[in-house]
């Protein structure tokens, strides 16, 4: 289904999105229909959703550093694929046509749901000077964010992402090792094709970050750069999800991971369930799936 912006941006449907579906007033279902998905579950109205995608931005990671695409028309497996195809100099006029069918290797993107049921009390609900869309929009960017960046790095690929340290799927090994060195952070850096490396980024957790933040060679010299926040003259970017062992540093072009986004963020109010607790229910969906589409472009150091 395609959701027209027109549609979900006018006043009237984001009035009784938020007075009708969020706050349980009485209301006309008709200017809701253009965002309707099912069951009762309806698409942020446009202004709503745009704030809710800024602020999921700030809360993972992956949102910033990989490839977002939408794919709103269907919900359906999708089928994306990459090659290594570079462009040459002909020698004629003539097009000179080649078979490239066999450099496509096609890699499947499902459509995953991930879902979030909140409670808020009515009196607070119904209190004109409390702020509903507000509230909800943050809370529910930074359920998903955090969900959605711990699928991104550590997903199964069962009912969810495919993450970047998935044993078949993902990164590739670069280094193994049994203590973090000076060395084995430059040979982690240069185990990556150079074509990664021109925008390549680090990717670790808090722990690994203090480890490498004070580590230096044999002539005291740091390996993190702490005015630019850089190593090897690349960007680092910390996120817990990320492991203290194991595959504990990640280096490499995060662009090669896709996150395909089938429908935008919708959400509904449940008003039988938290009655009897005098709450009103609020349940939210994201519908979108991510993989890493090139597993070289990425390498992992092994931490034993």
């Amino acid at each position: 289904m395609t959701y027209d912006k027109i549609t979900i941006e006018l006043t009237n449907y984001k009035k009784e999105f938020w007075n009708l579906m969020m706050k349980g007033t009485k209301g006309n279902y008709e200017n809701l229909k253009g965002g309707k998905i099912s069951n009762e579950m309806f698409v942020l109205p446009y202004d709503s959703n745009k704030k809710y995608n800024e602020l999921i931005n700030d809360e993972c990671v992956f949102r910033r550093i990989a490839t977002n695409i939408k794919a709103n028309d269907s919900d359906h497996t999708l089928f994306v694929s990459d090659s290594d195809d570079v462009a040459e100099w002909n020698l004629t006029n003539i097009e000179d046509i080649k078979n490239v069918i066999n450099n496509f290797a096609k890699k499947r993107m499902e459509c995953h749901t991930l879902s979030i049921i909140t409670r808020l009390d009515e009196d607070i609900v119904h209190d004109s000077q409390f702020d509903t869309e507000d509230y909800l929009i943050k809370h529910f960017a930074k359920s998903f964010g955090k969900a959605e960046e711990n699928a991104f790095i550590n997903g199964t690929g069962v009912n969810m992402p495919i993450g970047i340290l998935n044993g078949t799927d993902g990164a590739e090994v670069g280094v193994t090792t049994n203590e973090i060195t000076f060395d084995d952070v430059i040979a982690l850096y240069f185990s990556l094709k150079s074509e990664y490396r021109t925008k390549g980024l680090w990717l670790i957790n808090d722990e690994i970050a203090k480890n490498l933040y004070t580590l230096k060679d044999a002539d005291g010299n740091y390996i993190w750069n702490h005015n630019s926040n850089t190593i090897m003259g690349r960007p680092v970017y910390i996120t817990n999800a990320m492991p203290s062992t194991g595959k504990a540093i990640a280096f490499g072009d995060f662009s090669y991971y896709w996150i395909t986004i089938r429908m935008p963020i919708s959400a509904r109010s449940i008003n039988e369930l938290f009655c009897g607790n005098q709450q009103v229910g609020y349940l939210a969906k994201e519908y979108l799936d991510g993989r890493l589409i090139r597993t070289d472009a990425i390498k992992v150091l092994q931490l034993n």
